[in-house]
């Protein structure tokens, strides 16, 4: 089975796991070589390791069921996005909203500051250039089509 044509399935029996929990939500699902499935589901308020560990036995056994891998020659592995892993959502970035993201822009450029709003089309981001009495902050509309990629920066 072609690895898009199982993708499509997964997100299928992913969406039906999750449907009876409207706070959690699937991020992605990947398919490497060894038939290795990740996926990643986060949810409005985070999600538990024991979410997860419930989502995943639930995901396996409707694998397992389908006959997608008729030898049982598949792996699955279901968790919360890393902090390095990119947001991908809206959902992602409202739940994000008051902590320090770095947005990469189309170009490479870079800019790092706090999220402070999302619409359906845009995040509002504060900035702030340079230290001390010279710092200077400013908010910048940054439109979904001008991000490549959004980053939430820890703090300590």
């Amino acid at each position: 089975m072609a690895n898009e044509t199982a993708i499509q399935e997964i997100e299928k029996m992913l969406a039906q796991v999750l449907a009876e929990e409207p706070e959690y939500f699937a991020v992605s699902v990947r398919i490497k070589p060894t038939n290795n499935i990740k996926v990643f589901v986060d949810g409005d308020n985070g999600i538990t390791i024991e979410k997860c560990v419930r989502f995943n036995r639930k995901l396996y056994k409707l694998i397992e069921e389908a006959g997608l891998y008729p030898e049982g020659e598949f792996s699955l592995e279901l968790s919360s996005p890393g902090v390095d892993e990119p947001l991908k959502l809206y959902r992602q970035y409202v739940k994000n909203i008051g902590r320090f993201v770095e947005v990469t822009f189309q170009d490479e450029t870079r800019k790092e500051g706090k999220l402070l709003t999302v619409t359906e089309a845009d995040i509002l981001l504060e900035h702030t250039e340079g230290k001390g009495k010279k710092a200077v902050t400013t908010s910048l509309v940054i439109p979904f089509n001008n991000i490549k990629s959004t980053i939430v920066q820890i703090k300590f």
